[in-house]
């Protein structure tokens, strides 16, 4: 049976009931569209948490007080609640180290704000100069805070742009040299940073900082620090540098075991690789919700193709008396359901870009159509339509002409 042949049968065949030949359509265009859209979102939302974590800074080392019990996701327990870190020993990071640029002593923490008669409750964090450096942080307006202000635990402060949004109105200007209200105590705004981006409290842009030693004397009311962030020279000696940093502390500690640490190092690329390793699972949880609508749109091709050949008996019978082979036969119904799938591919695949596209116009989530998903999913809706298409496919061929002819 020629290729032209089988193509005019196939189009003439679904063509007799387009009502039914659309619905078993439909059930594939639900189902990669599915795929493709959930794949895209959860791609999406990978490549946005991947993004903020290397906006944090580059060669980023990071240790927070805590025991490194994991606990879910890797997660220590007490991990920044705990108060065992100390201004001497990020000095002690920055000065007996090797490999590292900047070390940057942190007291994070959230308080109320006031300013003019506005408020807001937002993160306030206490830095050193060094903190522009190693996490990527420009200023717009003004300056940051420098080492003199930190030492002597100047009341100044340097706001994010959502922070001064909310405290002086959208877009306000002439800002520095005005004063906000910190948990009751008034501060200088010395500077405006550039903004980052974000939302909720992953928003890089809705935070205060103020010297170190401003927090730790006004705020926290102690000497303990909430994070040390070390900036590695290259990425090469990122994991060198965490060695040499873990074995100082431990030393400084007097701690013998590393199991009883009472702190965590962590540097970026551990954090991106867990973050990434959760993202994926969420990908492939999305597509196999995707994928179920598929296995249903597949079981919707079997049932009409199954039903095609009840109807068809007395056709295939006559076929087959006229010297049509069971290859003929079987070729004719396998290439009606890979017809039914690949149409059905074609436009899921578009109404999945579209659908990614409505979605990434939300500004909830990025989304990122890839070539392989496209791929992927056009893959399976044509595997969709051989794998169900060939028991009935199979069925029609064995039918016994003289049975077939008699058909009612």
């Amino acid at each position: 049976m020629k290729l032209n042949d089988i193509a005019h049968e196939t189009y003439a065949a679904l063509s007799a009931n387009k009502v039914r030949s659309g619905l078993t359509i439909l059930g594939i265009v639900i189902g990669i569209s599915s795929v493709i859209a959930m794949v895209s979102i959860g791609t999406g939302a990978s490549n946005t948490i991947s993004s903020s974590i290397e906006s944090l800074g580059s060669n980023l080392i990071q240790v927070t007080p805590g025991a490194q019990r994991t606990q879910g996701f890797g997660a220590s327990g007490g991990r920044g609640g705990a108060k065992t870190l100390t201004n001497e020993d990020a000095d002690a990071i920055a000065t007996q180290i090797a490999d590292i640029e900047a070390v940057d002593a942190q007291v994070s923490g959230r308080y109320q704000v006031t300013a003019k008669g506005t408020n807001t409750n937002t993160s306030v964090t206490g830095v050193t100069s060094s903190y522009p450096q190693i996490r990527n942080v420009e200023v717009e307006e003004g300056s940051f805070i420098s080492d003199t202000q930190n030492s002597s635990a100047s009341k100044v402060a340097v706001l994010g742009p959502t922070t001064r949004d909310d405290l002086f109105g959208e877009g306000a200007t002439g800002i520095v040299g005005q004063a906000v209200r910190i948990n009751g105590m008034e501060f200088k705004v010395i500077g405006i940073t550039v903004g980052k981006g974000g939302t909720g409290f992953q928003n890089q842009d809705d935070i205060i900082f103020i010297p170190a030693r401003s927090a730790q004397r006004y705020l926290s009311g102690d000497q303990y620090l909430t994070t040390i962030a070390v900036q590695a020279s290259t990425p090469e000696a990122m994991t060198q540098v965490q060695a040499d940093v873990t074995a100082l502390l431990l030393d400084r500690h007097h701690i013998s075991d590393v199991a009883l640490a009472d702190f965590s190092v962590l540097n970026q690329n551990d954090i991106l690789s867990t973050a990434s390793s959760i993202t994926s699972t969420l990908t492939y949880l999305l597509a196999a919700i995707g994928g179920i609508s598929l296995l249903v749109g597949g079981i919707g091709i079997m049932n009409m193709m199954l039903t095609t050949v009840t109807e068809r008996t007395r056709e295939i019978g006559l076929r087959k008396a006229i010297g049509a082979k069971k290859s003929d036969i079987r070729a004719q119904f396998l290439a009606e359901a890979i017809a039914l799938t690949v149409i059905g591919g074609i436009i899921g695949i578009a109404l999945g870009w579209l659908i990614s596209f409505a979605v990434n116009l939300t500004g909830l989530v990025t989304t990122s159509v890839s070539l392989s998903s496209v791929l992927l999913a056009f893959g399976v809706s044509a595997i969709t339509g051989i794998v169900f298409g060939y028991y009935p496919a199979r069925r029609a061929a064995e039918l016994n002409p003289i049975e077939a002819l008699r058909y009612e």
